[in-house]
């Protein structure tokens, strides 16, 4: 035995190494896991965080989903999971490679191709062409500082009732450390006040894999 003695029942990486054994990945995600991280980049949603996108999404009976950001396939294939059976997924992404390793991915898995729309663009580029409040679930995969400037048309998107799902704020303990002050920082400091300050929404943040913050659009009153 070690001089420090044995880990701690409590220690927070035990738990989350659990949790991601807990949620457990077929070949193909594995697959796609491995492939997306061998592009570099955005690491993927970690198994915790994709089987927490799957219960969102079988919880609010989605139909429609959006992800911005593919992670090669990785989020996506979580999501369908949950998603109704004739739900239809929209992913989008700056990264042609990753785009095509997301496609790749689903069609690996059998996917049919009606279930999802795969578009390669900025949200600059694409979130006017999708239909506001229309969608049950939201989901932000990619850096804060590729879509946090269009964070209005991004809560646009979903509809009352429905969920906003931004992984990624807790990544490497920055946010709390008042001394980092590094762009993706900043943004997503920003975002989070912005969100937990919107009347409209109800927010919180799970401290899984690289940490995601949740909220959910209020219905209107009756």
């Amino acid at each position: 035995m070690s001089a420090e003695g044995p880990p701690s029942r409590t220690d927070p990486a035990d738990g989350a190494a659990w949790a991601d054994r807990y949620a457990t990945e077929d070949p193909v995600l594995a697959t796609a896991r491995a492939r997306a991280t061998a592009l570099g980049g955005p690491p993927p949603v970690a198994p915790s965080v994709g089987a927490t996108l799957a219960v969102l999404a079988a919880g609010g009976n989605a139909r429609t989903v959006v992800s911005i950001g593919s992670g090669g396939g990785v989020a996506g294939l979580w999501l369908l999971r949950g998603m109704r059976r004739d739900g239809v997924l929209t992913v989008l992404d700056t990264d042609p490679e990753q785009l095509r390793a997301a496609r790749r991915a689903l069609a690996e898995a059998g996917v049919a191709p009606g279930r999802t729309r795969l578009i390669f663009g900025t949200p600059a580029e694409v979130l006017p062409r999708l239909s506001p409040g229309a969608y049950d679930l939201v989901v932000c995969a990619a850096p804060p500082t590729e879509w946090s400037g269009h964070l209005p048309a991004v809560v646009g998107l979903v509809r009352p009732g429905g969920t906003l799902a931004c992984h990624g704020l807790l990544a490497g303990d920055r946010i709390g450390d008042r001394a980092a002050r590094d762009p993706e920082t900043v943004a997503w400091r920003d975002l989070a006040r912005t969100v937990r300050e919107d009347e409209d929404l109800v927010s919180a943040v799970l401290p899984i894999g690289a940490g995601l913050l949740l909220a959910t659009r209020r219905s209107p009153a009756r």
